[in-house]
């Protein structure tokens, strides 16, 4: 069949494995980010004020923290951990397709 697509298995096995360990890596790097945020959390219910600089620093481990929910989401699902690849694969197309539109709009 002419419309027919052909997927080399060994070509999708290595396609699957480099998103799973740039997802992978990524996770890792927002987990290690956020570290400090108990103890920031903390100052409140230990009677003490956060400084302008601890609301920033809440703020930043907050959008962090928002980046990395849709994974603890699937993950919070049952069989969610069998999901992973495909929430990888749907994460990259939605990069690769925001890089397409931004560059036709910057040749514009």
């Amino acid at each position: 069949m002419p419309g027919r697509l052909k997927i080399h298995p060994a070509a999708a096995f290595k396609s699957l494995r480099d998103m799973t360990v740039r997802e992978k890596q990524f996770l890792l790097n927002e987990m290690g980010q956020v570290r400090g945020l108990v103890p920031l959390v903390m100052k409140q219910r230990n009677r003490q004020q956060w400084s302008p600089e601890d609301k920033v620093l809440l703020a930043m481990h907050l959008r962090r923290l928002s980046r990395i929910s849709p994974y603890l989401a699937v993950l919070a699902m049952p069989g969610g951990f069998l999901m992973m690849p495909a929430f990888a694969w749907w994460l990259d197309r939605r990069r690769n397709r925001n890089r397409i539109d931004t560059g036709a709009s910057a040749s514009n």
